[in-house]
């Protein structure tokens, strides 16, 4: 599940612009380092890689050295796009972590096969293998250009020959300051064209294309609709059952007490009335039943007040206590804040139902990209799973419809933790 993407191709900031030549001094220096550290990285990659598939038939010891790859290679990517990022100021997204969502083993498994596939993950891996080539052509054409600036100053000692940097071949003293000359000029001129080929091919490799865009953008339209379809489909569903198993009986046997109350009225008075009390118990059960349905639909205060308030009076109102954290400033969409109020409401109710716990703690923070994120945990038995048409099938896809993403962990004995995160302006 992921959010929106962006229309346009990102393009790079104005200011960027105005310091060009300080941005390609920055991704020499960069690239020089990576001409060290990339080429010890990828060493180690292909090393476990190659453990990996070696080992794998001995006794699965392979399988470690496998798992190790996937997750530096992981680590790679995403520190290729915040390197490029800080560089240039693309607007490049943060390169996530990929989840399957299904929980246990078979799900770690998935989870990291999903991972290996990644596509972005394989773009940041490219430009960083990329970008240290590019580094072990920066450090020669470097030490050249130095080697071109000391070989200026060989006539002032005197000496008959002075030798080319990089070269080895001996030139008369009389030629050192313009063979000097001419290796700064070409030594400078690499380095430029490695500056400029670096930023031409980070931004081909880790930008998407307008199409590639749009595409996103439809795909994920597409996920957010079927995933709101989804959301009311279950959350009718849980009206009608709320109705049909709740109210719907209380009432009826409100009319049935009554009716008996009227036979009674004239021949026991003492009994109707006792009929009468049952009948008004029942009808404020009902209204206090159709006030907690009506609040399950539209939480007014949530409007009123904001997700703190909301938050307060949906603890105060747990069967189970609730320790409660919320550090949100500011406001964000109503439909970012309902969705993340009814996912912990709904958390709340299956730790009340069906966990058998007796303590959880919520946790509601904006984070800093402006996403909405909230963590429930509760101490009870876990095994909680996401079921068609249950309550976390409800949260998982009201989260999605509004652009975000939830994440269950419930092993057996617990405990239980849902994470959600929506987009602030979703």
């Amino acid at each position: 599940m992921t959010t929106p993407a962006t229309s346009q191709t990102p393009a790079v900031p104005a200011r960027s612009r105005r310091i060009r030549p300080l941005i390609h001094l920055g991704a020499l220096a960069q690239l020089a380092a990576l001409g060290i550290v990339g080429t010890a990285l990828f060493t180690v990659l292909i090393t476990f890689l190659s453990l990996g598939v070696s080992l794998l038939v001995a006794a699965g010891i392979g399988l470690l050295f496998l798992v190790a790859f996937v997750y530096l290679l992981w680590a790679t990517g995403w520190l290729e796009y915040e390197r490029v990022d800080g560089l240039y100021g693309y607007g490049l997204p943060p390169l996530r972590a990929r989840r399957s969502g299904v929980p246990g083993f078979g799900g770690w498994l998935r989870t990291l096969w999903q991972q290996f596939i990644d596509g972005p993950m394989w773009r940041g891996v490219a430009s960083a293998a990329i970008s240290t080539v590019l580094g072990l052509v920066v450090l020669p054409a470097v030490a050249w250009l130095v080697g071109s600036v000391v070989l200026l100053f060989a006539p002032l000692t005197g000496a008959d020959t002075a030798r080319i940097p990089a070269t080895g071949i001996d030139v008369g003293g009389e030629w050192a300051l313009p063979v000097g000359i001419l290796g700064i000029i070409v030594s400078a001129a690499l380095l430029l064209g490695i500056a400029l080929l670096h930023a031409v091919l980070t931004r081909a490799i880790l930008v998407p294309s307008r199409e590639a865009l749009l595409a996103e953008q439809a795909r994920t339209a597409g996920v957010q609709r079927a995933g709101a379809v989804r959301a009311s489909e279950v959350e009718r569903t849980r009206i009608e059952r709320d109705l049909h198993d709740g109210v719907q009986p209380r009432l009826v046997s409100v009319g049935m007490t009554l009716g008996l109350a009227q036979q009674k009225i004239d021949s026991d008075p003492v009994a109707a009335k006792a009929l009468i009390d049952e009948a008004h118990t029942s009808t404020k059960a009902a209204i206090t039943e159709l006030r907690q349905l009506a609040r399950g639909i539209h939480a007014s205060v949530l409007d009123d007040r904001g997700l703190d308030a909301a938050l307060s009076a949906l603890a105060a109102r747990s069967h189970v206590p609730v320790h409660l954290d919320v550090r949100v400033d500011g406001r964000c969409s109503a439909t970012a804040e309902a969705a993340v109020y009814f996912a912990i409401a709904e958390s709340l109710t299956n730790a009340a139902k069906h966990s058998r716990a007796t303590d959880c703690r919520v946790v509601v923070r904006r984070r800093d990209d402006g996403t909405l994120w909230a963590r429930v945990e509760d101490n009870g038995v876990g095994s909680a799973r996401v079921l068609p048409g249950g309550g976390l099938d409800g949260i998982t896809n009201r989260i999605l419809a509004a652009g975000g993403t939830a994440r269950l962990d419930s092993p057996a004995g617990g405990p239980t933790s849902l994470e959600v995160s929506v987009p602030c302006a979703s």
